[in-house]
């Protein structure tokens, strides 16, 4: 089912010889179809390009391709692979109508939650380092990728403008509604960070997913899943990171009593994350970090929410009432995190004496 595919990539790649080569699925390709590719002795990740989710695969070829340059005088203590170039010097390979991206494969495991504490402090630190090295990027040269992606006030605004053209809402609904509502002093304080930090190259997309540990689990390998990578701030990474390690149970869980903050993961966290930093943050970041994991789990419930109540548009759902779910599991979450605001802030603290 691949023949025509494999020879178009062996035409278009200098990095494939005159040989067989074979493709087949890999991963659970959520966004992107990926497939595995193997020639002779070697292997590639290819990438089928989702246009539905990602619209400018122009923007993300160009700021992957200031990474790229980036990194070729500035070396990382982990991979972080970028598009190989087909032999145009691009690395968008349009075939049949579709863009396909390769990479060079990477060996190593990949968790779907952290197994210890330890993990998480490596996964911040790696996330943390990213964050460090590309600090001398300018922010304002990469393009948006998915425009406003993080942009929690505009989400807020969309989610009062859904909930007041409906004739009328479901009880539960209106319950929830009102949850996230009473958040508008969270969107104020939003608001009022952004007129204050600088923007930075952030990865925008921090689940431990998109880290490839080593086999034996004991250090990071790669940061992958580098299409979101644009200006931003660090507290969404370093929130997204809080948001989706620091949690008793995952976003898809209905189990609402469980559901809470752990502060002993947002410690590990935090702790990983201004080591991997290494003093490239402002005092003002650093205090904005403690409430990323609330600005991001905010965000995302907000999404879940009015993504419901517009007839589950965006979000792929196994059930019509999973986004309802999943922003009623959000609002569990940020009201956990929003109970240990004081042991975050005095855990800060003294790390900072230290």
């Amino acid at each position: 089912m691949f023949d025509v595919l494999a020879t178009a990539l062996i035409q278009a790649y200098p990095q494939f010889a005159n040989a067989p080569l074979t493709l087949s699925p890999f991963g659970e390709g959520l966004i992107h179809e990926t497939l595995a590719a193997g020639q002779l002795d070697k292997k590639w990740i290819l990438q089928g390009f989702n246009n539905s989710v990602f619209r400018f695969p122009n923007r993300i070829d160009h700021n992957l391709g200031l990474l790229s340059r980036h990194a070729a005088n500035h070396p990382l203590p982990f991979q972080l692979p970028l598009p190989l170039l087909n032999r145009n010097g691009s690395g968008l390979t349009a075939i049949q109508g579709k863009n396909y991206r390769l990479f060079d494969f990477v060996d190593g495991s990949t968790l779907q939650q952290v197994q210890q504490p330890a993990q998480a402090g490596m996964a911040a630190q790696a996330y943390g380092k990213f964050a460090s090295w590309s600090h001398r990027l300018p922010a304002e040269a990469f393009e948006e990728t998915i425009p406003n992606f993080h942009r929690l006030d505009l989400r807020f605004a969309r989610l009062v403008e859904v909930a007041k053209q409906l004739p009328t809402i479901p009880e539960e609904e209106q319950a929830l509604l009102q949850g996230y509502l009473e958040q508008l002093p969270l969107v104020s304080w939003y608001q009022e960070q952004r007129n204050h930090l600088p923007l930075r190259i952030t990865h925008n997309d921090t689940k431990i997913n998109n880290l490839i540990f080593s086999k034996t689990l004991n250090q990071v390998e790669a940061v992958v899943d580098l299409d979101t990578v644009m200006g931003g701030y660090l507290m969404y990474d370093f929130g997204d990171l809080v948001r989706t390690v620091a949690c008793s149970l995952p976003e898809t869980s209905t189990d609402w009593k469980k559901i809470q903050a752990l502060p002993e993961l947002f410690e590990e966290l935090l702790s990983g994350y201004l080591e991997g930093l290494n003093g490239a943050i402002t005092p003002m970041e650093t205090e904005s970090l403690l409430l990323g994991g609330e600005i991001m789990t905010l965000i995302m419930g907000v999404r879940f929410l009015t993504d419901h109540l517009e007839g589950n548009v965006y979000y792929r759902v196994s059930y019509p009432l999973q986004n309802l779910h999943r922003a009623k599991n959000q609002l569990a979450l940020l009201q956990s995190q929003q109970g240990y605001r004081a042991r975050f802030a005095n855990f800060a603290a003294l790390l900072q004496e230290r």
